[in-house]
């Protein structure tokens, strides 16, 4: 079974972020509590942590900015 990476909302008044950087490449090994990736919003940078252990699927790149609630990847 696989678990959504969705992009989380930071602050009360956070509407889209943008997925900075991928910490782990699309494909690659992934543990629970890890940083996975960091999330750039209006006021800050913060790094992400795995929800789940397992191989990560990136399903939106780096660089973009997307709405809070996007599935940008998956670990299976």
């Amino acid at each position: 079974m696989s678990t959504e990476i969705l992009l989380p909302k930071l602050g009360f008044s956070m509407n889209e972020g943008t997925i900075a950087e991928w910490m782990v490449a699309d494909g690659g090994d992934v543990k629970e509590g890890e940083p996975l990736y960091s999330l750039e919003s209006e006021k800050s940078v913060e790094e992400i942590a795995a929800p789940a252990s397992g191989k990560l699927k990136i399903l939106k790149a780096a660089g973009e900015i997307y709405p809070v609630g996007t599935v940008i990847g998956e670990i299976a």
